[in-house]
């Protein structure tokens, strides 16, 4: 999209020539294209696409010749390289125009995007259908249904937003607040963010708690990249929290523990993912069915690029046979 758009607004170029690194006078940006003009257009209209840059993904970065057919491209799935590649020679070949090419590509990612949003449409339908008359599941039911969905593939985002929609129902009970969650694939750095999911206080932008997911062990030196975080904006942090799915190690809890007065009062604490919503869920047992349903919500409305249609069905399927038994 971001080549055909680059060829429709300077005819002069060549669309197989996206990096301004080819030096070319017919090379362009296509990066530019995407974040300036495309990403709005497809987040508005949410198309099934990467809704930041292509230009930044494996297969693309780095590039410093023409996208011609002789290039092999590493991507999957690869058929669909090849075929992109050829569909720019097309356009190069004049064997189709490039608005007309857009406008088809565009048409077929509306036919998927409403393909997808049909089949979540109708198992939230059939969902709301299994709740009527029925038994609200217990907290430790719950536990254990997103806990399935933690088991699936693809799930690094999903601790995420266990944390998350925890604040979203009891953060006004706590007097706290979760400012928006940052692109899943977005380093801290960039973003500047000190987590995760960042907690303030209502009425306040001011980041209290940082949260920090790991899929894997947290390790002492995740501990001191944090200490150099929170060494940015002393007195500011009050806890800094690892919210793992691993095991994790006596010694580096010990560790962790041991830098309270070195960063001027900022708890560092690791969590187990897991026991971080049964103890919530007990804690807060009333409002069990509002934390599932944030947590569905959450789910729904992350990009595909951060959780994928699969791993969104997979929840309204465990959803649904949790509460029905079907």
């Amino acid at each position: 999209m971001a080549c055909l758009l680059g060829k429709l607004h300077n005819p002069k170029v060549d669309p197989r020539k996206p990096y301004t690194e080819i030096g070319t006078a017919d090379s362009f940006s296509g990066r530019t294209y995407d974040e300036q003009y495309l990403a709005h257009f497809i987040n508005q209209h949410r198309l099934p696409c990467n809704p930041t840059t292509a230009f930044l993904t494996p297969t693309l970065r780095n590039m410093d010749k023409p996208l011609t057919t002789r290039v092999d491209l590493i991507g999957r799935p690869r058929e669909m390289y090849v075929k992109t590649l050829q569909l720019l020679d097309n356009v190069v070949q004049n064997r189709v125009k490039s608005d007309v090419l857009l406008t088809e590509v565009v048409r077929v990612l509306i036919l998927l995007r409403d393909e997808k949003l049909g089949r979540i449409r109708s198992l939230l339908k059939t969902l709301k259908h299994g709740e009527e008359g029925s038994l609200p599941l217990s907290s430790e039911a719950i536990g254990t249904l997103i806990k399935q969905h933690l088991d699936c593939k693809n799930s690094s985002r999903l601790p995420v937003l266990i944390v998350a929609a925890a604040y979203k129902i009891a953060g006004e009970r706590l007097g706290e607040q979760v400012l928006p969650l940052k692109s899943h694939h977005a380093a801290d750095l960039q973003t500047g963010c000190f987590g995760d999911v960042e907690i303030c206080l209502v009425g306040d932008d001011k980041v209290v708690t940082a949260y920090e997911m790991k899929m894997k062990r947290v390790t002492i030196d995740d501990i001191d990249a944090a200490v150099a975080k929170i060494a940015k904006v002393p007195k500011q942090i009050h806890n800094y929290i690892f919210v793992t799915t691993d095991t994790i190690e006596p010694e580096v809890i010990e560790y962790a523990n041991k830098l309270y007065e070195e960063t001027g009062g900022t708890e560092i604490a690791i969590l187990d993912c897991m026991g971080f919503l049964r103890h919530f869920l007990h804690l807060f047992h009333r409002l069990r069915t509002e934390y599932l349903n944030a947590y569905q919500t959450l789910v729904l409305a992350e990009p595909d690029s951060s959780i994928n249609q699969t791993l969104k069905e997979a929840f309204l399927a465990l959803r649904l046979s949790a509460e029905t038994g079907e």
